[in-house]
């Protein structure tokens, strides 16, 4: 397929994909959700709230199970809330204790110190797309 420029110039579009053919065939949105969480994790460890924060969409909404309503709505929240109620805990740490990838999804099993005397369990479902997450889901056994 030929394609002309402003310039008057042609070029032939056949041998171009979309980013989006061009990820799906290299695997990237896989590999990128991936990455996505655990610089997540890493941050969160860190308890470093603006690398925390990066990770998420503008418009990041965040579940607590059973509740069908968000506890939280937006990056302003999220930052409100992991600065005043997380990140300000000397001893908040986080492990994964086992992951699974399903496509955009990335599910953690994550045994976290910090916020009670001992440690929670807490299963993390994280949508991710374009590069950050979009949805989270917190699954605790309480």
């Amino acid at each position: 397929m030929r394609m002309s420029l402003a310039d008057g110039s042609t070029f032939d579009a056949s041998q171009f994909v979309s980013v989006t053919q061009f990820r799906t065939l290299i695997g990237e949105n896989a590999v990128s959700a991936v990455s996505v969480v655990q610089r997540q994790v890493e941050a969160y460890n860190d308890r470093d709230l603006n690398r925390f924060v990066s990770t998420y969409s503008e418009k990041i909404t965040v579940f607590r199970m059973p509740s069908i309503e968000p506890s939280i709505v937006g990056k302003a929240q999220l930052a409100d809330f992991y600065a005043t109620q997380r990140f300000n805990l000397p001893d908040l740490h986080a492990e994964i204790v086992n992951r699974i990838e399903l496509g955009n999804k990335i599910i953690d099993h994550e045994r976290v110190w910090g916020i009670r005397a001992d440690a929670i369990e807490v299963a993390a479902v994280y949508e991710v797309a374009e590069g950050l997450i979009q949805r989270a889901w917190f699954f605790s056994p309480e």
